[in-house]
């Protein structure tokens, strides 16, 4: 037992409960690779087995601890890479199988990446019969010059093809937009977020760019992006023009028409759990302890296809890494992931997901109040306007070594 979870019991601290489940799928491989992403995908090779990676990918589920398998799973998410290129007979084998391992609710939300470039509606369709009841577009520009800057495979034509697709398949789905794109402005900005908000889309997420280490943008730069003052007059724009449209800003990135929030962003957002599997993909369970107490596990899977599919084959796991979450390092997680959200969550739930006593985070919570980065109200842990504007300092502000002069009283 760590410090803090001794801490807890003996400051007559509640259980905790063991959060909703959620399941993450990876499809690693790409028509090519983009010059932003910095995500695990690899150009997807001739000949490639579909068949045999989705095999390889049931059994790495199956290897999840068995206390998780008896928790059914709420939300399933298929991301890559480009989920899309998947066949429809893949995808089927690939929920059936899912279905055969683990308990999945009735009313699940399951969402898949789609590229324009890989799928139309005839695709769309066998997506849909396999299960899928929510899709995910890569749209990121409605402007040939920009796809043609960002490297998609799409041009604007393929992209506004697509969404008229998903409309008459899925009546939920969600458009990818990027903002700050090189030589972009706002007026070009203005449009881009108007198409989208006029499309029939329930979701929209707007990303802007940013230059990640390891991408082919991070070693040749665009010369024309915009600056960080012309970038945070977008993000206001975007925010403005979809409220007009009845999208309203519920997380960082993410706006949603009423009642279609997406289910699986949410469950990380407050520190859900979530099993994983796929080459790269990370996952979270909380597991019961007998004295009252719980452990958080993370697993991460081998990057490499290769080696996800040979570690399979040879022992039956994809994992590389696994260990447990120390109480310590718990606030930190959880505040990285609830303070994306505007509306941020109950004080509660702190306590309720991480097991960690919320008066270890009191003194530091008053402190982020004051300085008016957190809202005033005790019964919440939300960040303000200011806070979303600095939300990595706002985050670190929880890190193990910010919060060791309170852990320490």
């Amino acid at each position: 037992m760590t410090t803090l979870d001794a801490r807890r019991k003996a400051h007559g601290a509640k259980a905790p409960s063991l959060p909703p489940m959620s399941l993450y799928l990876h499809w690693p491989w790409c028509v090519r690779k983009c010059p932003y992403c910095d995500f695990n995908s690899h150009r997807a090779p001739a000949g490639l087995d579909e068949m045999r990676y989705v095999e390889a990918m049931l059994v790495d589920l199956a290897a999840w601890p068995e206390a998780a398998k008896r928790r059914p799973i709420e939300t399933i998410f298929l991301g890559g890479g480009t989920p899309s290129l998947m066949s429809g007979e893949a995808l089927e084998r690939l929920l059936t199988g899912v279905r055969s391992i683990w308990p999945v609710t009735e009313n699940a939300e399951i969402t898949l990446e789609a590229n324009p470039g890989t799928a139309d509606e005839a695709k769309f369709e066998r997506f849909r019969a396999a299960g899928v009841n929510r899709l995910s577009l890569g749209i990121q520009s409605f402007s040939d010059e920009r796809l043609k800057r960002l490297g998609r495979i799409h041009d604007a034509a393929g992209a506004r093809r697509a969404v008229a697709a998903a409309a008459r398949v899925f009546e939920n789905f969600n458009l990818d937009v990027m903002f700050a794109l090189p030589g972009e402005t706002l007026e070009m900005l203005r449009g881009e977020a108007r198409e989208a908000a006029d499309s029939a889309a329930t979701h929209l997420s707007f990303y802007q760019l940013t230059i990640e280490e390891g991408t082919a943008f991070a070693k040749r730069p665009p010369s024309d992006l915009p600056d960080e003052d012309l970038a945070a007059d977008m993000g206001e724009l975007v925010e403005r023009v979809l409220a007009d449209a009845g999208f309203r800003r519920y997380e960082v990135s993410g706006y949603a028409k009423e009642g279609r929030r997406c289910r699986h962003n949410l469950n990380y957002w407050t520190y859900g759990d979530y099993v994983a599997a796929g080459a790269g993909a990370h996952g979270k369970v909380t597991l019961a302890n007998p004295d009252g107490t719980f452990s958080v596990r993370r697993e991460a899977r081998f990057a490499s296809p290769a080696k996800y599919l040979a570690a399979i084959e040879s022992c039956g796991s994809g994992a590389e890494t696994a260990f447990e979450v120390e109480s310590e390092a718990r606030p930190f997680e959880f505040m990285l992931n609830a303070l994306r959200l505007a509306e941020g969550v109950p004080a509660e739930l702190f306590e309720a997901r991480t097991g960690v006593p919320l008066f270890v985070i009191e003194l530091k919570l008053e402190e982020l109040r004051a300085s008016g980065l957190l809202v005033a109200d005790p019964a919440r842990i939300a960040p303000t306007e200011k806070g979303l504007l600095f939300l990595s300092d706002l985050q670190e502000a929880f890190l193990p070594e910010a919060l060791a002069e309170f852990n320490g009283r």
